[in-house]
């Protein structure tokens, strides 16, 4: 696979290329779904090939092929540096290369159970089991449950002299109950709505004990039909720690994407309220704010040895006691702006550009409990797991909407609420943050759906976190 990757490299630097890298990836993946315990859906693919980029000037060329052979990786690399040499006949400053370290290294994801050697009769029985305990709860009409698989090795080479291969194997699933009533629809989902996704084999599954919360997710379901309505107004607001990382993903990740601040990429999210002048000395949020993004985060969905240019996995500082200090950023990106590169760059399999990606944005634990804000909170409203969410192309007005929340009076939980919403302005959210559970309580939670790019490129993501209370937020907002 070496033997692909350089002769792409080797064609890219024929053709004119001043810089070239070739990544070989193999991929495969496996995707079970059960609904109301009847298999839908069963599905095993794989892909394989190279991609190349090659920069000439001020500007990348990429091509891919999945024609695995010596000389047609030759030819998509002469043909990247073709389309890069095209490019650059509209005028542009050359683009600089940050310096990352040149290495020959292996990596691969630590697991136990390899989860494509699992049984599939395994498989399909706990899902079956789980759509079975959901329904057996009166006004269940819905139960739903999956697991998904992912198997990715990569091979880098570029014209520095890099030589690096990666083994990556990701595993998450999940299940939903969907209670119908006269007037209501509600639903349920476990461990998160999108389902929690790590890095890791099986056995992530089997510590999130999907059978023995089924039963509960579809009561509360159920519940939910006939719970108080979320009331409206300004309220105290705990955040669930999936919900708080979904919030982080929204209004932190996307908002310090380098190339969204310097204005490279507005697809599906927009760009950025941030200005890259501003940096280190821009007020984000309160003092316990403290978020990193970090690749060596064992077990967490954002980690990996090295991204796609190259560059080693590393923790970099994004906001420090609640002031903007970092970025994600590229090679390209990081020497334009003058920053030391992050190493969050990944492409979306062989055929896709890489581009800056989240890696583990997360937000450092504090050291209280979850136990201990309620009992801190007079007035407020406790909500758990995303149900919707939006918010503009800048990054800064914002409305949620989770699946389920509780009142929080005098400092104990009260009343089950449905149809909770609570909405703010990012800087002026953050700003409101004043208690943080400890790291018992932390969870890295896995976002497998994140979308940027056009042609569009789902990226796997990481956020930490874990309780967490914020002050006087509008809750209850409807439309």
């Amino acid at each position: 696979m070496f033997d692909y990757a350089r002769a792409a490299v080797e064609g890219a630097l024929a053709a004119g290329a001043a810089y070239a890298d070739a990544r070989v990836v193999v991929g495969k993946n496996e995707r079970i779904e059960v609904l109301n315990e009847n298999l839908e859906s069963v599905g095993r693919s794989e892909d394989a090939g190279v991609g190349v980029r090659a920069l000439i000037g001020s500007s990348w060329g990429f091509f891919a092929t999945a024609d695995l052979t010596e000389a047609a990786s030759r030819r998509a690399g002469e043909t990247a540096a073709r389309v890069a040499a095209a490019s650059s006949t509209v005028p542009g400053p050359e683009v600089p290369l940050a310096d990352v370290p040149t290495v020959a290294d292996h990596y691969e994801t630590p697991f136990d159970e390899d989860p494509f050697a699992v049984s599939l009769t395994e498989k399909v029985d706990l899902l079956v089991g789980l759509t079975h305990t959901m329904q057996s709860v009166p006004g269940v009409a819905l139960a739903n449950a999956s697991l998904r698989f992912f198997d990715t090795n990569k091979w880098f080479i570029s014209s520095q002299g890099h030589r690096i291969s990666q083994h990556i194997v990701e595993a998450g699933g999940g299940f939903s109950a969907t209670a119908i009533g006269e007037a209501e629809t509600q639903r349920r989902s476990y461990p998160q709505s999108f389902g929690q996704f790590e890095t890791g084999g099986f056995e992530t599954i089997r510590r999130w004990d999907y059978p023995g919360n089924a039963g509960r997710i579809a009561e509360e379901a159920a519940a939910l039909l006939t719970a108080d309505e979320c009331p409206e107004g300004e309220r105290d607001l705990i955040l669930e720690g999936s919900q708080l990382g979904l919030q982080i993903h929204e209004s932190v990740g996307h908002a310090i994407e380098l190339d969204r601040i310097l204005g490279w990429e507005a697809a599906f999210a927009g760009t950025s309220w941030l200005e890259i002048d501003k940096i280190g000395e821009l007020q984000y949020g309160s003092d316990l704010m403290n978020i990193t993004a970090d690749a060596t985060i064992p077990g967490a969905l954002g980690s990996f040895g090295y991204d796609d240019e190259g560059t080693p996995a590393q923790a970099v500082d994004i906001v420090r006691e609640g002031r903007w200090v970092g970025v994600l950023s590229g090679r390209d990106s990081a020497a334009l702006a003058g920053l030391a590169p992050g190493g969050m760059v990944r492409g979306d399999g062989f055929n896709r550009l890489p581009m800056v990606r989240m890696t583990n944005v997360g937000l450092l634990a504090g050291d209280s409990s979850l136990e201990e804000i309620v009992a801190e909170t007079k007035d407020g409203i406790y909500a758990s797991t995303n149900r919707s969410w939006s918010i503009d192309d800048k990054r800064l007005n914002f409305q949620f909407g989770t699946e389920i929340a509780w009142e929080v009076k005098d400092g104990k939980l009260g009343r089950m609420l449905r149809n909770p919403t609570y909405t703010g302005i990012g800087p002026h959210f953050w700003a409101s943050l004043d208690m943080l559970a400890g790291p018992e309580e932390w969870v890295h939670w896995g976002t497998p759906n994140c979308g940027k790019g056009q042609p569009i490129q789902i990226g796997h993501t990481g956020h930490s976190a874990g309780p967490s209370r914020f002050s006087k937020v509008r809750v209850g907002v409807r439309g």
